[in-house]
């Protein structure tokens, strides 16, 4: 075994600002046209060089002396603080290094107080569906945004009052029974559709929440990569999101919220690190506070840094131009899939509410993973079919697009064309080119 030493390297001289490379680039491979960044975006330039300059000092986190391990730890914890500036977080609030959105959900999942009822909504992802105990509530999908708040406040007044069968519309599911009304309840909610890239109404969400004495969390996975976030400013009181779709595809996420049901939680893994005292005796234990109670063992320190410098860069980023951008693009994608005849868009809410870069859609009497594959093989473009890990909403939302469209050929799952840095209005236009060539 060898170990390659790495020499200081001299001062280099500070290039040009036009010479840089732009910290924001993604990384592709020429002639392929990526259009599934809503699965896993590719990887921001700021990402891969902040893993390459950590590699030659990567050594142990929180458990060593010598300079490598210093440096580490050092660059771990400024990665925590500058996601949590990034994401607009409060002073007390805990940022807790995940896995992914998944990983992240399921973690406060298993901090709840006892006795704590989640609502959510049937439009979520299965990672805001699937975690949350026995006996939570999931409300239908809206027809609008304007009725997800009035359909949580009927809901969360019912909740609160603890009977059956009043304040809430026709059709909605009755919450009241066998609840018990000053136990705690948590709002879990996502920010933008992983489906259709529609906005939810998050702060008005979190005030409704906050008036029935209940806690949101939010599922930014698909919302952060695209508009600001900012928690203090919606008031929210937890969020969760993935690095891979943010740009830093190296197997971190972040949970972001209220330290006081995590730290009141037993440790989400047990094990070193997340400890402050372990005795001789059997269960002798004192969990750690802070972060470290939920991040045992050996942490993932390059992707906590390579998530952190794509936040960094969209930090010093003009946000605005960039959501611009997008938008221009997606208004392209949408209205060429509109001008389509055989082509159908999905939606949620009517077709001018505000969305992310995401447009799902299917062709008429064509099976969408017949189509996925001759779009990768013929034209080299890569998008997502299935059900989206959302299976309730894609379902109910085939069901409407034939009965808004009065077709009955169109195919049981659904296609999915994704935005981001790096997409081309090119890009955009073969998309559609194939969808209008199809065999």
């Amino acid at each position: 075994m060898t170990v390659t030493v790495v020499p200081t390297l001299p001062t280099l001289p500070t290039l040009p600002a036009s010479s840089r490379p732009d910290p924001l680039g993604v990384l592709g491979v020429p002639g392929e046209v990526n259009l599934d960044y809503a699965a896993s975006a590719p990887c921001a330039r700021a990402a891969a060089d902040a893993v390459a300059e950590l590699l030659p000092w990567y050594a142990s986190v929180h458990r060593g002396a010598g300079a490598l391990s210093r440096r580490c730890t050092l660059a771990y914890e400024r990665a925590r603080q500058t996601i949590a500036d990034f994401l607009g977080a409060r002073p007390d609030d805990h940022v807790i290094f995940t896995r992914n959105t998944t990983d992240a959900v399921n973690l406060l999942a298993r901090a709840l107080p006892a006795g704590t009822t989640v609502v959510t909504f049937a439009g979520e992802h299965h990672a805001n569906l699937l975690p949350w105990p026995r006996g939570s509530v999931r409300l239908p999908v809206p027809a609008s945004p304007a009725e997800a708040v009035r359909g949580l406040d009927a809901a969360l007044t019912e909740l609160r009052r603890g009977s059956a069968g009043t304040g809430v519309r026709a059709g909605q599911p009755r919450v009241g029974a066998g609840t018990r009304p000053g136990l705690p309840v948590l709002v879990a909610v996502t920010g933008a559709s992983n489906v259709t890239g529609e906005r939810w109404p998050v702060a008005e969400l979190a005030r409704v929440a906050h008036r029935h004495d209940a806690r949101i969390l939010v599922d930014a996975a698909q919302l952060a990569p695209h508009v600001p976030v900012d928690l203090a400013a919606l008031d929210v009181d937890y969020l969760a999101l993935s690095g891979h779709k943010l740009y830093a595809p190296f197997g971190a996420g972040v949970l972001v919220g209220r330290a006081d049901w995590l730290d009141a939680a037993p440790p989400y893994l047990a094990g070193g690190g997340a400890t402050s005292h372990v005795g001789a005796a059997t269960h002798e234990v004192r969990w750690a506070d802070g972060p470290a109670r939920h991040e045992a063992g050996t942490p993932n320190l390059l992707g906590a840094v390579a998530l952190a410098a794509v936040c960094a860069a969209l930090t010093e980023a003009d946000r605005d131009e960039l959501h611009a951008r997008e938008q221009a693009l997606l208004t392209r994608l949408r209205s060429g899939v509109a001008a389509l005849p055989h082509v159908v868009e999905l939606r949620t809410f009517g077709p001018d509410a505000p969305r992310v870069g995401i447009v799902s859609f299917v062709v008429a009497g064509r099976d969408s993973a017949e189509v996925a594959a001759h779009l990768a093989d013929a034209h080299r473009i890569g998008v997502r079919d299935g059900l989206f890990c959302a299976h309730p909403l894609a379902r109910r939302l085939l069901a409407e697009a034939a009965a808004r469209s009065g077709r009955r050929d169109l195919p049981p799952t659904a296609l999915r064309a994704s935005l981001g840095l790096g997409t081309a209005p090119a890009d955009v236009d073969a998309l559609l080119t194939a969808l209008a060539t199809l065999p």
